[in-house]
């Protein structure tokens, strides 16, 4: 069995995605706190954690990859602006606010660029 490094990157970029779609359904309701502002905060929760997951299986499995690494990257600012960006004004939250805005701004590059890359080619 031959495994490209390009299938590799896939499965490693897809990675946290999945872990992270998962951590919202094991710990939905405290994730929800953190957002309880919004209404519907625990449906919110659990719908990206299964558009994560939804997303990143669709990429690994190379259907639907352009409108998957859009979504992923739209839910990711739209995380990053809600949740991050708040967080950097409190000087208790700060430094944690700023480690998952880097974080996201990674996975939003990463997933534009995969969008990009999978009109030229399949991933």
């Amino acid at each position: 069995m031959k495994i490209s490094t390009r299938k590799i990157g896939i499965i490693l970029f897809t990675l946290p995605f999945i872990v992270s779609g998962l951590f919202h359904f094991v710990n939905g309701k405290g994730m929800a706190m953190a957002i309880s502002a919004f209404p519907f905060a625990e449906f919110l929760i659990y719908f990206s954690g299964a558009t994560l997951i939804a997303g990143a299986i669709a990429i690994i499995i190379n259907k639907f990859v352009r409108l998957a690494s859009l979504l992923l990257a739209l839910e990711l600012f739209i995380i990053t602006i809600s949740v991050q960006v708040p967080g950097l004004i409190n000087p208790q939250t700060m430094q944690d606010s700023m480690i998952g805005l880097l974080h996201n701004v990674s996975l939003i590059g990463g997933a534009l660029l995969i969008h990009h890359l999978s009109r030229k080619s399949t991933l």
